[in-house]
């Protein structure tokens, strides 16, 4: 099979268009009956949890799986016995009439990988551990070193390729970043460059042997480094010609709503910018679960390409900045729009949250604590928790009761101009209405414009004042991201809250939606607050998914963040279960990161980004982590959760629930 060149000149530099939907045409790639790439839709795979031993467990699973929407299933082989017995699920499987492509997921074991791809129809390998050393040692590697080191991985993998040629097997060169080799680590450290380069090499040593039915990704917990890594792969295959289909994924997202939202957050970050050919959204919850979050982000693009796009910007490249001081806009590093704040709106200051509240009951106090605040009639007080909204906006309704002091109200112009006591209430302008006010606040002053006046931006002079901007376009991400971009332009400081409204959604999808389109912002470094305008009357979801997307996006903590894998066969102890208890002792910790992984594959390389881990090394067996430091070794099951939290308080990172 020959080799097909990319065949777009990325005007993005690393996607087809920064403005419109374009969905980048990757190399087709077969994988059983079932076609990757090119033209083919979005497909959607999830990975199976049972032991592979198991024969008739991993059938059903993989059959409640197809049911629930997946077109791909990946099982784990550890070993050559579990690369054997893979032929036994596929027989029974075509048997009952599930025709359904499997994938073989390899870790540190060539000759299983040589095995399962006689057998199945794709297999995984993860070039940080399949033939690479991963130690966690400093190794100085002189330039010989590194090149003898390439000439050994080299020997070590061409089998498996001559192999998946000869049986017509797919492979997917799968980067985690939590587990960069050594090698690697010594050349590029802990970066989204080290990852593409991981990957590239063995591209380049697949493409040595003319072999070309690839699939590559770039995974990792952090959505940051995840989003930086895709468009750096693509970027840089461009370059030499390559255009190999993508699977995206954000590894150990973990479970329930903060895992759905951190995965809408990365994929669909990517998925705005037409990147990205399968999906596989990672929970820590049974697999079928998994395949409908997936679909749900891919089938929202099934008609963008039919929109119009808008006509700004074209190339990172060419974006400048009048003042050199200012970072230019890269999609390839976190670089904050740089704002000067407004009270404390903007500048250094983390994201706020805006929330509308004025269809709920104004006479009753008690509804703010879906966004925050607890009320307490004996006290007459409220309590903030740690995800208390910082505004309110209350249209032309007036309440009648004492807001929180924390809480700044927001309404319409000609309301707040009516207002006896304006304290703590601050208005909401058109641009045309505060162009033409004669009475403004003094200190605070919010002007809501459309993202479609990018070409006519005039804001500069705007003065104690913070933008809501809004959009309706169908592409509206990248609407909001060429406002953004002219601003950089134009030098404009002005805080900007995000503004999405949403009609006509379920929960489920406005949780993902929202976090698309308001975490693509995020991730580049633009915005100073969020908005979620929902047609759902729903306080405590609306609340709850904002403050989930600022988490996601590392941009404001407030809650423990836990990143747990989704179990698979080598899973050594029930991950749902475990995932739970542990989150019910440790939920208070306020921006502390723990690890919960289900064996050592999933153990410290993949929880890189963790301050504390939880690993299965054995049945019954916990070895314990600060950071990628073993402080303990296999503790026993019943007594780790208690051990873990005692090197939480030896660290002084400790505080007692309220």
């Amino acid at each position: 099979m020959e080799k097909t060149l990319a065949k777009h000149d990325l005007a993005g530099g690393y996607c087809n268009s920064l403005t419109s939907y374009s969905r980048y045409l990757t190399r087709e790639v077969n994988i059983g009956d079932i076609a990757l790439g090119g033209h083919n839709p979005i497909r959607i795979q999830s990975m199976t949890t049972t032991d592979t031993m198991d024969t008739l467990g991993t059938v059903e699973q993989t059959i409640r799986m197809v049911e629930s929407g997946c077109e791909y299933v990946r099982i784990t082989a550890p070993s050559i016995k579990e690369a054997e017995n893979l032929a036994n699920i596929k027989k029974e499987l075509r048997f009952r009439g599930y025709d359904v492509p499997l994938i073989a997921d390899i870790h540190f074991t060539p000759n299983a990988a040589e095995m399962a791809a006689r057998i199945v129809e794709k297999v995984r390998v993860n070039p940080g551990n399949y033939a690479d050393k991963k130690k966690f040692e400093n190794i100085e590697y002189t330039q010989d070193a590194y090149n003898a080191e390439l000439s050994r991985i080299y020997k070590k993998f061409i089998p498996l390729v001559k192999i998946c040629k000869e049986y017509g097997t797919a492979m997917r060169i799968g980067t985690n970043h939590g587990s960069l080799s050594d090698r690697i680590m010594s050349h590029y450290g802990d970066t989204p460059r080290g990852m593409v380069e991981s990957a590239m090499e063995f591209i380049r040593m697949c493409e040595d042997q003319n072999y070309y039915n690839l699939v590559i990704s770039m995974k990792a917990s952090n959505t940051q480094v995840m989003v930086q890594a895709y468009r750096l792969l693509v970027e840089t295959m461009a370059k030499e010609g390559m255009n190999y289909p993508l699977h995206l994924g954000v590894t150990e997202a973990g479970d329930g709503e903060d895992g759905r939202i951190k995965s809408a957050v990365g994929i669909g970050t990517l998925l705005e910018d037409g990147l990205g050919d399968t999906i596989r959204v990672s929970l820590t919850e049974d697999p079928e679960f998994e395949a409908p979050v997936a679909k749900a982000l891919a089938d929202r693009y099934s008609k963008r390409s039919l929109e119009p796009g808008i006509q700004c910007f074209e190339s990172p490249a060419k974006v400048q900045t009048p003042n050199t001081q200012l970072p230019t806009y890269s999609p390839y590093e976190y670089n904050r729009l740089i704002t000067t704040p407004v009270q404390h709106i903007g500048g250094h200051h983390h994201p706020v949250v805006m929330i509308d509240v004025s269809k709920e009951n104004l006479k009753d106090p008690y509804f703010l604590s879906a966004v925050g605040y607890n009320y307490s009639a004996g006290l007459d007080k409220y309590n903030l928790a740690d995800q208390a909204c910082d505004l309110a906006y209350l249209g032309d309704n007036l309440p009648s009761f004492s807001f929180p002091g924390n809480l700044k109200q927001v309404y319409n112009y000609q309301t707040w101009l009516k207002l006896k006591d304006q304290q703590n209430c601050h208005p909401l302008f058109t641009l045309e209405e505060f162009s033409l006010a004669d009475h403004k606040d003094e200190f605070l002053n919010f002007v809501e414009v459309d993202a479609s006046q990018v070409t006519s931006l005039k804001v500069n002079q705007l003065t104690h004042a913070v933008l809501i901007l809004k959009t309706s376009a169908a592409h509206g991400m990248a609407e909001q991201r060429a406002f953004f971009v002219a601003m950089q332009e134009q030098n404009i400081q002005i805080p900007v809250i995000i503004k999405r409204t949403y009609q006509n959604l379920d929960a489920d999808n406005l949780m993902l939606y929202a976090a698309t389109d308001l975490g693509a912002l995020l991730t580049d470094g633009f915005g100073d607050g969020v908005w979620i305008d929902a047609e759902i009357q729903n306080l405590a979801l609306i609340n709850s998914t904002s403050f989930g997307i600022l988490q996601a996006t590392r941009t404001r903590i407030s809650k423990t963040e836990y990143i747990s894998c989704p179990s698979c066969g080598r899973t050594l102890f029930d991950l749902q279960e475990t995932t739970q208890l542990i989150r019910s002792r440790t939920d208070h910790l306020k921006g502390i990161k723990i690890g919960i992984m289900g064996c050592i594959v999933n153990g410290p390389g993949e929880m890189a980004d963790a301050d504390y881990g939880y690993v299965g090394t054995g049945p019954d067996k916990i070895t314990l982590y600060r950071g990628k430091e073993v402080v303990k070794k296999n503790v026993t099951t019943a007594y780790a959760l208690d051990e873990l939290i005692d090197i939480i308080k030896g660290d002084g990172n400790w505080v007692e629930k309220n």
